[in-house]
């Protein structure tokens, strides 16, 4: 019995337009900024044309990425609301596939945007086991308080009493052909600007690094400290950190080569440090791991893994043998691909849009105990 679980950050997955780029030019789609626009009226219409005009190939494009995953479950980050999710569903990914995820799961958390995580399951997998949800919890609410989690790092930008978890950890036990499988789904916080000497990974590093502790928490609360690693669970979203990169070095037309670096911490390391969970992307070759291409022009290019599908002890080591695949058929042109990466891009994607997402889906195959 095998079952498909994937992880993959869609990218504002969004029924409503955004209009705040007229008076926040930060916010204000490059195209709209080549023209002299002073009426708010005149940019809120051309604002909806530009998105609805990109929206189709931006979406025929993901839901291509998730029909090349064939995932049984599959773990979603950045949507807005169910309603999106099921015009999606309906609209490209039925089309796309033939069938449809006729389970779905959202509830809203806490991101200023609204953008939350979300669950799509089959109602069996490709093998016939029927996919049963035995609950579904939303930490959302959960507060550094609750957890004891709250430290003089974290004080420098939040209070005692704030959320943990930037958008959520959605917490799901299922049955999967009579045999128990847990999950959580997270999308943690982003890499913010740079502040106080620090650059943006660092100066957010302290709120992601207790998300991490957060869930580990939670899940130790679930099944007791101690007594995790015989469990079956799986830790599956966007988690905007790495333990390691590839440096780009080089600029087109010049040619590039590639350098990997490790990194001394990451927020990750809760999970890795004492072997509380395994990052199965790590089965890879070393240039083979990276699920984002990252650039700030030519001083700063890296590609780097920031989706994961981190697994128990026991699940990791009864699928020893097995290796996750990373879509990246959807990435835009613009991305470097080291040596014998090469893909063949879906069809209409640009040099930086349109494209699935910056981000890859990342699936793997699983053989329950």
């Amino acid at each position: 019995m095998s079952l498909r679980l994937a992880t993959f950050n869609v990218e504002n997955l969004m029924t409503r337009f955004d209009f705040t780029g007229f008076r926040n030019q930060l916010r204000q789609d490059r195209v709209i900024k080549l023209f002299e626009v002073n009426s708010e009226g005149v940019y809120q219409q051309l604002e909806q044309a530009r998105v609805i005009a990109a929206t189709d190939d931006t979406r025929q494009m993901t839901a291509l990425a998730i029909a090349d995953a064939d995932a049984d479950i599959l773990c979603l980050q950045e949507i807005d609301n169910m309603a999106a999710l099921q015009a999606f569903e309906y609209g490209y990914l039925f089309r796309m596939v033939g069938n449809g995820y006729r389970q779905k799961f959202l509830v809203e958390g806490n991101d200023s945007r609204g953008i939350d995580v979300a669950v799509l399951m089959r109602e069996e997998t490709r093998d016939g086991q029927k996919i049963e949800v035995k609950d579904i919890r939303s930490h959302a609410m959960t507060t550094y308080r609750d957890f004891d989690l709250f430290d003089e790092d974290l004080a420098l930008t939040n209070r005692i009493d704030d959320k943990i978890f930037k958008r959520d950890c959605l917490e799901l036990d299922l049955l999967i052909g009579g045999r128990p499988l847990s999950f959580y789904v997270v999308h943690f916080k982003s890499m913010g600007n740079p502040r106080d000497g620090l650059d943006g990974r660092q100066s957010t590093l302290p709120v992601r690094r207790a998300e991490a502790r957060a869930v580990r928490r939670i899940i130790e609360n679930r099944f007791g400290a101690g007594r995790t690693a015989k469990k079956s669970f799986a830790i599956c979203g966007d988690m905007n950190d790495y333990q390691e990169r590839v440096d780009v070095v080089g600029r087109r037309g010049a040619g590039y080569r590639f350098e990997h670096q490790t990194e001394a911490e990451s927020a990750l390391d809760v999970f890795s440090h004492d072997g509380f969970a395994e990052n199965v992307v790590r089965r890879r070759q070393p240039l083979d791991r990276w699920t984002l291409y990252h650039t700030r022009g030519p001083q700063e290019q890296h590609l780097c893994q920031l989706d994961y599908i981190w697994l128990s002890p026991a699940l990791a080591a009864h699928n020893s043998g097995r290796l996750p695949d990373i879509i990246r058929n959807g990435q835009p042109y613009r991305t470097v691909f080291p040596p014998g990466q090469e893909v063949e891009r879906y069809p209409r994607t640009g040099w930086d849009r349109p494209k699935a997402s910056d981000h890859c889906p990342v699936v793997m195959t699983l053989d329950l105990p």
